[in-house]
């Protein structure tokens, strides 16, 4: 079995020596299946921007994704479709122009939508969509009133209390849902045949508002904004041009707003909301550079949600690394200069809850300079371990890198993605689809377990240290009561528990210690008969484990791990996993494109194309350096 795992390890660090970019990094596509393709022609369409070429190349790949019954669907076994994801695919291939509505794949489509209660039992996200280009009405109430921008972050709630991903989402929402603004085009087509009666597409109740809780804090907002600032005419305004400043601040050197498609589309809507011509310069540089986000998935145009070039980076030059390329092989050299010319100098947002901390993290995206994540940070710095002694600016950006992360650490001891200590309990309340995940950026096993895995096996951090104690005892708290941890970036629970179970054997957690027997036991309890894991996407829906009834690299990959790491010797476990890797890695079915990631509060889910390589690369080196010499 040894020369297989050598030979397994050598073929993929040939493919990614194959696919690294000229820069150094690798581009591999961050999928996210049709939603953003969809939106990129509706909003091509609204700016009246012709580009047919690219339209024409959207749409044969949003066809290329509908299932047999007309439907779309997020993942591979979400049963029947999606409503909204149809919705948002009969929409974008109407306006386009290039299908007609009689077409038999729209027949198909509109027969899905209307058997599932019309375009009327879609997503808040699509519903917004359809509201900005007169599809559906606005409500005449909005959640969250523009002024909320005003209130001081002295104030019990305010909008720095949102995530970050969730601000940027917000603040161009706020001035649309205030303006309730429109706009149609003489191309527009008419999707009233998508509701089932006339009083659905009069109901404008989209934002889940069932009792009258919310509104009496929907008027403590109003109250407070009134008694700190006052309410003449002028503070509408003011309120306006604040959230405007917000979302200008904000803008990437490429034009989006920090690099993430949706947010830069109600960008560029709220400036058309506030009389910005269609042509007007900032318009213009955010369209290209979603553009620019631009990759091809098997012969057709993805509109990329945004791009993992660091992410890919980092995690795959760990992954070489860890497999035995040494630090100055070229590979290696040029990857590390590009993660180098992507470590953040600007303050964030971040800096709100966190005053003291210095800029030094990594972002996910290419071009991403100021919304630094602790999960690419951690990844970086692990890629550049070895240059320390030898390369003074590589110690530099470690010293910067691991000051921030260390300042980052939540009071509860646990880590975040983006930000430090944004999880009031009372924003999970807002009526808002998804408020939970959207608008909250709490503790999280996945990032907690991978910040002490980074902190054990690649400083000199003792491990009685605080920030260590603290941290492995939010996981120890937050362990699930079948001894599984909820990863809340990956799918999901075999993710979770990989990163906790890997963070606590690298900070010194005895594998015999009660809360990693419960969890070693969860994982070797849903170990599929071929010997691999698999974990359906319903998990995150329903927040509870799903099997996937098959198998996949990454997920085989990631329990694997987990065990390697506690485990003093080769289990039958390990070995049934090790032979899958080795007996599937040249399997092209739809397991390897079935999502790992999830995003936007479950609104889509993410295929990583890197996944299949970073994650069997890790678990297999992992083996070989334990148990193989």
């Amino acid at each position: 079995m040894k020369s297989q795992i050598t030979d397994e390890i050598n073929r993929i660090v040939e493919v990614l020596r194959n696919d690294q970019s000229s820069d150094g990094s690798w581009d591999y596509p961050f999928e996210t299946g049709i939603y953003t393709d969809a939106y990129m022609i509706i909003l091509l369409r609204t700016l009246e921007i012709n580009d047919e070429k690219l339209i024409q190349d959207l749409v044969e790949r949003i066809l290329s994704r509908q299932e047999k019954n007309g439907s779309w669907k997020l993942f591979y076994d979400e049963k029947n479709g999606n409503l909204s994801a149809t919705v948002e695919a009969y929409y974008a291939l109407l306006y386009s122009g290039y299908r007609d509505k009689e077409d038999k794949e729209l027949v198909a489509a509109r027969r899905c939508i209307l058997a599932w209660g019309g375009i009327g039992k879609s997503h808040m996200l699509t519903k917004i969509m359809l509201a900005l280009t007169g599809q559906y009405k606005w409500p005449a109430f909005f959640p969250i009133p523009v002024e909320f921008i005003l209130l001081p972050v002295s104030f019990p709630i305010n909008f720095f209390d949102f995530s970050v991903y969730g601000r940027t989402n917000i603040a161009p929402l706020l001035i649309l849902a205030d303006q309730k603004f429109t706009m149609k085009t003489k191309r527009s087509p008419d999707l009233s045949h998508l509701f089932l009666s006339r009083g659905d597409a009069e109901n404008d109740e989209f934002f889940l508002i069932r009792s009258g809780e919310w509104r009496s804090f929907y008027f403590f907002i109003q109250q407070g904004i009134k008694h700190i600032i006052g309410l003449p005419a002028h503070i509408h305004s003011l309120a306006i041009q604040q959230t405007k400043k917000y979302i200008l601040d904000r803008i990437e050197p490429d034009g989006t707003l920090y690099n993430y498609f949706s947010s830069t589309f109600l960008m560029i809507f709220s400036l058309l909301a506030l009389r910005h011509p269609k042509n007007d310069p900032i318009i213009t540089k955010a369209v290209k550079g979603l553009k620019g986000m631009a990759c091809q998935i098997d012969g057709h145009t993805h509109m990329q949600y945004t791009t993992a070039n660091v992410w890919n980076t980092s995690l795959i030059n760990d992954a070489l690394q860890r497999a035995g390329i040494p630090w100055d092989d070229p590979m290696i050299q040029q990857a590390n200069n590009y993660l180098l010319s992507r470590q953040h100098s600007r303050y964030g947002d971040w800096v709100i809850h966190n005053p003291s901390g210095l800029p030094g993290g990594w972002g996910f995206s290419d071009r991403n300079t100021m919304n630094p994540d602790i999960d690419d940070t951690t990844a970086s710095l692990r890629s550049i371990t070895h240059l320390l002694r030898n390369e003074p600016i590589y110690r530099q950006a470690w010293d910067r890198g691991i000051n921030w992360v260390f300042s980052m650490q939540n009071q509860d001891g646990g880590w975040a993605a983006f930000e430090k200590n944004v999880d009031k309990e009372i924003v999970k309340f807002i009526p808002i689809e998804g408020a939970k995940y959207l608008l909250t950026d709490p503790s999280s096993a996945d990032l907690t377990g991978r910040t002490l895995e980074f902190y054990g096996n690649f400083t000199n951090l003792s491990k009685n240290h605080i920030a260590i104690k603290n941290g492995v005892n939010w996981l120890i708290r937050h362990q699930e009561m079948d001894g599984s941890w909820y990863g809340r970036w990956g799918i999901c629970y075999i993710y979770g528990t990989w990163a906790s179970i890997t963070g606590m054997i690298a900070t010194g957690v005895n594998p015999g210690h009660a809360s990693v027997r419960q969890s070693l036991k969860w994982l070797k309890s849903i170990q599929n008969p071929d010997g691999g894991w698999g974990e359906s996407c319903y998990s995150d829906i329903n927040q509870t484990y799903t099997p996937l009834e098959s198998s996949t690299l990454t997920h085989t990959a990631w329990a694997l791990d987990a065990l390697i790491a506690a485990s003093d010797n080769v289990t039958p476990e390990i070995k049934k996993g090790v032979k899958f890797l080795l007996d599937n890695s040249h399997k092209k079915d739809w397991t390897l494109s079935y999502p790992k990631g999830q995003g936007m509060a479950g609104g889509f889910y993410i295929h990583y194309h890197s996944y299949q390589y970073i994650f069997p690369l890790l678990a297999l080196s992992h083996y070989r350096n334990k148990f193989l010499g």
